[in-house]
């Protein structure tokens, strides 16, 4: 019952008078008392509570478009120099191939509470392409994300000759984003970096490099990329920090809004 709101009995008065007074003058008293009771003000949230709500509807919302939407991720290797460097700040699209619907989930005591390992789609909107940077979970160890670039679709024939990368027998014309700082060779008997394949990409899967031919940990040393387990698309660096000079040069100014391609 709220505060100051008066009770049907009170509003009677006592109870001998209640039974003296005619039935039209004791239905209009009760009337007349439920009409002042809607007058009074009703007791309004607490603001602790509107601020828990809010941030409740904030956190939901920046996990439905973090699992949904884009997803905003941390460069901490160079395997992807000259395209992308230590300490850039990309931002990766979720829609670029379709509505994804997240799959084998767990659930932890972090922020976000659910990790996803793989993924369906729901209303897909086109296919990787070679050349795309992508996002996904690290084959070897799905807690890990890591990104490189398309060179072989489901069906590609992918070998290495000598640091040329040939997918179908043509030899890939990369020199626009890639780069090889190794004068060196490397047999393929010893390592797979510069001599490799040929071999044939599996369907519902990619072969990936990094764009730093040299120093990448790709599909040459753990195989393929499922299309399960592509997170998105790499499309632009909002944030690039050096952290290296003088104070003033260490954030990379001219790389802020830059398109990944």
């Amino acid at each position: 019952m709220e505060p100051n709101r008066p009770s049907v009995e009170e509003a009677r008065g006592p109870s001998t008078d209640a039974v003296s007074r005619s039935p039209v003058p004791e239905a209009l008293s009760v009337s007349e008392t439920l009409a002042d009771a809607e007058r009074v003000p009703r007791a309004r949230k607490s603001i602790l509570r509107e601020y828990a709500e809010a941030i409740v509807v904030a956190m939901l919302l920046a996990f439905a478009i973090r699992v949904f939407v884009v997803q905003a991720f941390k460069i901490p290797s160079g395997s992807m120099i000259p395209t992308l460097l230590i300490g850039d700040h990309i931002l990766v699209s979720k829609l670029s191939y379709g509505l994804q619907w997240p799959q084998d989930c767990k659930f932890r005591m972090t922020f976000p509470p659910v990790t996803c390992y793989a993924s369906r789609p729901l209303a897909p909107f086109g296919q990787p392409e070679r050349g795309d940077v992508i996002v996904f979970r690290y084959p070897e160890d799905e807690d890990k994300d890591f990104i490189k670039r398309i060179v072989g679709l489901p069906g590609d024939t992918v070998e290495i000759r000598n640091k040329v990368v040939h997918v179908n027998g043509v030899p890939l014309d990369d020199r626009v984003y890639s780069q090889r700082i190794d004068p060196g060779t490397i047999d393929g008997s010893v390592n797979p970096r510069d001599n490799f394949g040929p071999v044939t990409v599996p369907e519902h899967s990619y072969f990936v490099m990094g764009d730093n031919r040299d120093q990448s940990l790709d599909s040459r040393f753990w195989g393929y990329v499922s299309a399960n387990k592509i997170k998105g698309k790499a499309f632009r660096i909002y944030w690039s920090w050096s952290g290296q000079g003088e104070w003033h040069q260490w954030v990379r100014w001219e790389r802020l809004g830059k398109a990944v391609r």
